[in-house]
């Protein structure tokens, strides 16, 4: 049985950006490119009537831009609504970790290549965050808050803070098992404990809190 395509919306105000990243979608199995928005208030009303799997939200657009898309479909949607993953030109934005703060499971440069826009968009479909470590550590560096990291591994044992440093580092389920030397299945009930017991609605969300709150601390 053939599997469902991975449907994609595109948002972003550039027409010759548009039509650069439909090629990229276009020609690659398994990807469908199921619509199209010029701004945030386009992207929001698209993936009510389309539903996509994975939105490729620009940060930066006109009336409404992707941070305030992002933060109104997680907030409206919930469980429901689509990953988004933020197309930025600059990664050192602040647009960008306040579209990170807002729900958005990761970035990609605009400048990224064929090769690395796909994989981003099935990781993230998979359920897992695309992070550049060194880029949130410089963008963190700008906003982390002044607390204890106390008040937050407070909550965590030794195992779950260790995985929580590791997920900062971009690590995914698998290297997080290989580096603790512990089943994926280990090191996905780990990773699920710490979201849980941090409130935080995905990795990305965790690993903000993570650098704002001096669990890892941004160099």
């Amino acid at each position: 049985m053939t599997a469902a395509p991975l449907r994609v919306l595109l948002a972003d105000d550039e027409r010759m950006v548009r039509t650069a990243l439909r090629a990229i979608l276009a020609s690659e199995p398994g990807i469908e490119l199921v619509g199209e928005a010029a701004d945030g208030d386009e992207a929001v009303s698209a993936v009510r009537e389309l539903r996509p799997d994975v939105v490729l939200m620009d940060v930066r657009m006109p009336r409404v831009d992707g941070i305030r898309a992002t933060e109104h479909l997680v907030r409206t949607m919930g469980e429901e609504a689509p990953r988004i993953l933020i197309l930025t030109t600059f990664e050192n934005d602040s647009y960008v970790y306040d579209a990170l703060r807002a729900g958005a499971h990761g970035f990609l440069l605009k400048r990224a290549t064929a090769e690395d826009l796909i994989a981003g968009i099935r990781l993230v479909k998979r359920g897992d965050s695309l992070l550049f470590p060194a880029a949130v550590r410089a963008l963190a560096a700008h906003h982390a808050r002044d607390r204890r990291a106390e008040t937050l591994t407070a909550r965590l044992t030794d195992r779950e803070a260790a995985v929580l440093r590791l997920m900062a580092q971009g690590l995914t389920n698998a290297e997080i098992a290989e580096q603790l030397a512990v089943s994926m299945a280990t090191a996905k009930t780990h990773v699920a404990g710490v979201l849980a017991k941090l409130g935080a609605r995905d990795r990305t969300q965790a690993v903000i809190l993570a650098y704002e709150n001096g669990v890892v601390t941004p160099r």
